[in-house]
């Protein structure tokens, strides 16, 4: 039985894709930054074949206990850097555990002899800083896919400039480590959305969800997104782990970092499909999905669909 290492694989991408991985037959291990708070991974316990689930204590930022929770993993999946849009000191929420993470992990991993496959879930803040914005130059019109050339810039959120600097780290290590005897593969999903695993309220995600169904703002970043009806492109978190489990189960993909995204709305209609009416306009393709349709053999869920289902229970 093969094992794989999930750091963050309680949080709401992390719990679809410890399922997936447990539903395969893996032995699945999982970090928590924080043992005592069994709230955050109870709900691991229910899954199908749980007892091949590990839940191990782990701060990215501390090398010698990375160290020990790879030291036995098949595959490895980082999934652990935070989602945060409010924060109080930047570098210590955000750019540290990001940025010194990501660069912690890679030298652990780089260390670590039988490992076979390391998978990042990044953002699609790597490509564009300014997400759900255009890029600059660019229109909410124009497509975007990975031939196009990466976007940053020091006015985007603190958010958006780590994730954009850790794939900056990764792509650095990959052309430094030219003979690597893993690969290393990367997937960057848009606005993650669905319908959690746990009972959980606190994740960013699934807090944007509520605050879109009821068209809630409790800052002017979020009265912003609703006075100027901004577009989003949106994934179904299902849909993420599952391109995930493809990435880290599918060889000859090293090096590669995909777009993971379905159809793009502006937020009224989010709005509408949260509360499960239909959306005024129709869904429109901005990000595109085609690179992860062809070597992840993906099939995106149409968001509608995504969105529906916010609502359903636990399960």
């Amino acid at each position: 039985m093969k094992k794989a290492g999930i750091i963050g694989g309680s949080g709401f991408i992390g719990s679809y894709l410890t399922r997936k991985f447990l539903e395969n037959g893996y032995e699945v291990k999982v970090s928590a930054t924080d043992i005592k708070r069994e709230d955050k991974y109870r709900h691991l316990w229910e899954f199908k074949n749980a007892e091949n689930l590990y839940i191990i204590e782990l701060k990215v930022e501390n090398k010698e206990a990375l160290r020990d929770f790879v030291k036995d993993c098949d595959i490895v999946i980082h999934a652990g850097t935070p989602f945060q849009l409010n924060f109080q000191d930047a570098q210590k929420e955000l750019y540290d555990p990001t940025i010194k993470g990501t660069e912690n992990f890679l030298q652990v991993i780089n260390e670590t002899p039988g490992i076979e496959k390391v998978v990042l879930i990044a953002s699609v803040a790597a490509w564009n800083t300014d997400f759900p914005m255009p890029a600059d130059g660019r229109s909410f019109s124009d497509t975007f896919d990975e031939n196009d050339q990466r976007f940053t810039s020091e006015q985007s959120h603190p958010y958006g400039q780590a994730k954009f600097m850790a794939n900056e780290t990764v792509a650095q290590f990959l052309r430094s480590h030219p003979d690597l005897p893993f690969e290393i593969t990367t997937v960057s999903p848009v606005l993650v959305m669905g319908r959690s695993l746990s009972s959980r309220e606190d994740s960013t995600s699934t807090g944007l969800q509520f605050l879109f169904k009821n068209k809630m703002a409790p800052d002017d970043f979020i009265q912003s997104l609703y006075d100027n009806d901004i577009p989003f492109a949106v994934v179904d978190v299902a849909d993420v782990a599952n391109a995930t489990f493809n990435a880290a189960t599918t060889t000859g993909l090293h090096g590669k970092d995909y777009l993971i995204t379905s159809e793009t709305y502006k937020v009224s209609d989010i709005h509408e499909m949260l509360n499960q009416r239909e959306p005024k306009e129709s869904a429109r393709v901005i990000y595109k999905n085609d690179l992860a349709v062809k070597d992840l053999k993906m099939k995106f869920r149409p968001v509608k669909e995504t969105l529906n289902n916010y609502s359903l229970p636990p399960g």
